[in-house]
């Protein structure tokens, strides 16, 4: 195994409460595997993960303050056809450990969240039940990354995204540093994660450039 792409130690540190300087500056990094890039906001200070040249990222002026997630400078890293993800929240939870409390679920190759996490993460272990679905991989920068989508939201889904964000911690070692990266928009599954004890530390988006 190769060393560790140098924006995992961003998360892990924001995972300990440890940020970035408010200093309204973008830190540029290398890119991520699989021909993925990304820009992070923290709190007053951005990291761009690209194959681009510092001298080009900050040719356009990007900032710390929200200005590495503007749509301008985010079509300028893909190139013209190149694919920009939804902007998310970034939280971190830390895992409980214990007994697993889920089982792993075989015949949901097909399933747009298994597909979805197959298409930008490595080693997918797929889980769930009867109230959902749940995904738990390497993400961003090899950081673990868990995501949930449930079989049924109508009444607000009656606390099954609580109780399967409770029961995925189980299948974390007690400790460990989980991640989630959640739509603003969708506040329901926000709230979820919330109110299970993920923290938001930042927000992403995800970058397949393709600039020709």
């Amino acid at each position: 195994m190769g060393a560790p792409h140098p924006l995992l130690a961003y998360f892990l540190a924001a995972a300990d409460g440890r940020f970035p300087p408010v200093d309204g500056k973008v830190t540029v990094l290398p890119p991520l595997g699989g021909g993925l890039e990304c820009s992070v906001a923290f709190t007053g200070h951005a990291v761009v993960a690209t194959a681009l040249s510092e001298q080009a990222v900050h040719a356009q002026e990007p900032d710390g303050f929200g200005g590495s997630l503007a749509p301008d400078f985010l079509r300028h890293l893909v190139g013209p056809k190149g694919w920009i993800d939804v902007v998310d929240v970034t939280l971190t939870a830390r895992g409980t450990g214990g007994t697993p409390r889920l089982t792993e679920l075989a015949g949901a190759d097909d399933h747009p969240r298994v597909r979805h996490a197959r298409d930008v993460r490595t080693h997918v272990e797929v889980y769930g039940d009867e109230r959902g679905l749940l995904t738990l991989a390497d993400g961003v920068a090899g950081r673990r990354e868990l995501s949930i989508e449930l079989h049924d939201v109508r009444d607000g889904g009656r606390g099954h995204g609580r109780s399967l964000i409770a029961d995925a911690l189980s299948l974390v070692p007690e400790g460990e540093p989980v991640f989630a990266a959640v739509s603003p928009g969708n506040a329901r599954s926000l709230r979820a994660f919330l109110a299970r004890g993920f923290t938001p530390i930042g927000s992403e988006v995800l970058l397949r450039p393709e600039r020709g």
